[in-house]
């Protein structure tokens, strides 16, 4: 966790997530282990529930890691069900095939090994929920790219959106209040101009959820 929430609010969060199973706890230590950041309890328990709220048959990762989301997200889909992991290591899609299979969850997953955008090109929609979760930098092109595949009722939840440890929040804040600061590195003007546009589009709504590292979810309507 960040110093998003205060540590009341974040234990109070936290409290609110039911037991995890042994795979899942696995995970967290594999994660803690290996210094790879993952959504944590408190996201994954929303993203977990989005699913269900928009009873998803089909999800789509733009990064993916170790499966560590896709693993909460499964738990959510029918056996017929399916979720796309992409990531560009293919050992850490190996470690997340591993996972999955060891929940039961391996048969309604695919997993891509390489680039998240030439990964959905391949892909016809319509999805039910995305999970933005690759580069910073890269997240106005996923937003581009899988837009019109999103199913009406679907949404699509951004990660970082506030924070990930090389962006800088404040200046995505002045950013969204109109300004426009110079020397935004290209991570943080890629997470403030994903903001900007799916807050902006028609097709669909958008809130800011102080989660974890922030999380933007967006209901295609």
């Amino acid at each position: 966790m960040t110093e998003i929430l205060p540590d009341e609010t974040e234990r109070f969060v936290r409290a609110m997530v039911t037991e995890t199973d042994e795979t899942l706890a696995e995970m967290e230590a594999h994660g803690e282990e290996i210094g790879f950041p993952t959504v944590g309890p408190e996201v994954g328990a929303f993203l977990r529930l989005a699913a269900r709220m928009v009873d998803a048959s089909r999800i789509f990762e733009f990064g993916s890691g170790f499966g560590y989301s896709a693993y909460w997200f499964a738990e959510a889909l029918p056996e017929d069900g399916e979720i796309v992991l992409t990531e560009h290591d293919p050992d850490e899609l190996e470690r997340a095939r591993e996972f999955l299979a060891r929940g039961g969850y391996a048969d309604r997953a695919t997993f891509e090994d390489g680039d998240a955008l030439e990964t959905i090109a391949r892909y016809d929609g319509p999805f039910d929920v995305v999970l933005v979760d690759c580069h910073k930098r890269g997240y106005p092109d996923a937003l581009d790219a899988v837009a019109e595949k999103v199913a009406d009722g679907g949404v699509i939840i951004a990660d970082n959106a506030m924070e990930s440890g090389i962006q800088d929040f404040e200046t995505i804040l002045e950013i969204l209040e109109g300004g426009d600061p110079e020397g935004a590195d290209e991570d943080t003007r890629g997470i403030a101009e994903y903001l900007l546009a799916v807050r902006d589009d028609e097709a669909f709504d958008t809130a800011a959820i102080p989660l974890g590292e922030g999380i933007a979810v967006s209901y295609r309507r």
